[in-house]
């Protein structure tokens, strides 16, 4: 069943309180953070109430840096998504907001965590700080929790044994180096982009390349190039494509944007929602002398993805 999302945490029904919860910011719901939802999880089973996860839109990040480069792993709708397979029923996304920057440690605790969404148990991980300051810790939540009504629990640092850092600030040190191969083996799926597909200049039809384009928003920007994709749409349908990723040199985009060419696809995709995956990289972006080097390349690039998806499967 799809995860029940609630934006809030004040006037919650009986019913919508009472959860095992882990909390976090969760940003791409990488293997480090399934670690501490599988905490929740235990939790939640022993004491027989659903699962939920806690976490915060926007993210605290970009309250308290509103002027940093755009950074995250996933949107929202990918978030609830992910925790899906994960056995999650609920996803409180709170508001952080003014209020929320100023709350004690203790204040969180008691306002947010237990009379707001009434939880029975909280899973944080072993690094989780929380409250104004970041003056909260683990042991501190478990004294709270201790007068408050709910356990505790902490989960441990998990090292993956081929020595990768499992932290959403790792996936997008390998997104930067364009290594799709790390940020998939960190996430435990290939990194995503998901949006709206907006109309572009419409060139590539020009040249019997189709793209659909999608802004990349509040992403991180991975490194700039054409990639190896598979993107999902609304019917359902999973299809291969090639995509160029960034500014584009030889025709450049005022802002940089995904643009996927959808391998045997015929269709009309404007305003519809796209999730594509970077499965690979397949080079940099390049700028070409004229139209027929670029269409030269294009069928090189196709003929690569396709090479490159057919061996992933």
């Amino acid at each position: 069943m799809p995860v029940e999302v609630i934006r809030d945490w004040r006037d919650l029904t009986p019913d919508q309180k009472g959860a095992a919860v882990a909390i976090g910011a969760f940003d791409g719901v990488h293997r480090g953070h399934q670690a501490v939802i599988a905490t929740a999880r235990a939790a939640a089973r022993d004491l027989k109430v659903p699962l939920a996860v806690v976490s915060f839109d926007p993210h605290p990040r970009r309250w308290f840096q509103p002027d940093a480069a755009p950074f995250r792993l996933m949107t929202p709708d990918q978030m609830a998504r992910a925790l899906e397979p994960l056995g999650v029923d609920r996803l409180y996304l709170l508001p952080f907001d003014a209020d929320m920057a100023a709350m004690s440690d203790e204040a969180f605790a008691r306002e947010v965590l237990a009379s707001g969404l009434g939880i029975r148990h909280a899973a944080v991980g072993f690094d989780f700080t929380f409250g104004k300051g970041r003056t909260g810790s683990p042991e501190a939540l478990r004294r709270y929790g201790t007068d408050l009504g709910f356990s505790a629990s902490v989960a441990d640092r998990l090292d993956d044994p081929n020595g990768l850092k499992l932290s959403s600030s790792a996936v997008r040190e390998a997104l930067k180096a364009g290594d799709m191969d790390r940020a998939a083996a960190i996430l435990g799926r290939p990194f995503a982009i998901a949006g709206a597909v907006v109309h572009g200049d419409k060139r590539g039809r020009t040249i019997g390349v189709p793209t659909a384009n999608v802004p990349l928003g509040d992403y991180m920007r991975p490194a700039y190039g054409i990639y190896a994709t598979r993107s999902r749409l609304e019917d359902g349908r999973v299809i291969d494509g090639v995509a160029n990723l960034g500014i584009r040199p030889m025709f450049e985009t005022e802002q940089p944007m995904l643009e996927v060419w959808l391998f045997d696809f015929d269709g009309d995709l404007y305003g519809q929602s796209l999730e594509t995956d970077l499965i690979a990289r397949l080079r940099g972006e390049m700028n070409f002398d004229g139209l027929e080097p670029l269409k030269v390349q294009i069928a090189a690039d196709a003929v690569a993805a396709r090479a490159v998806l057919g061996a992933s499967r």
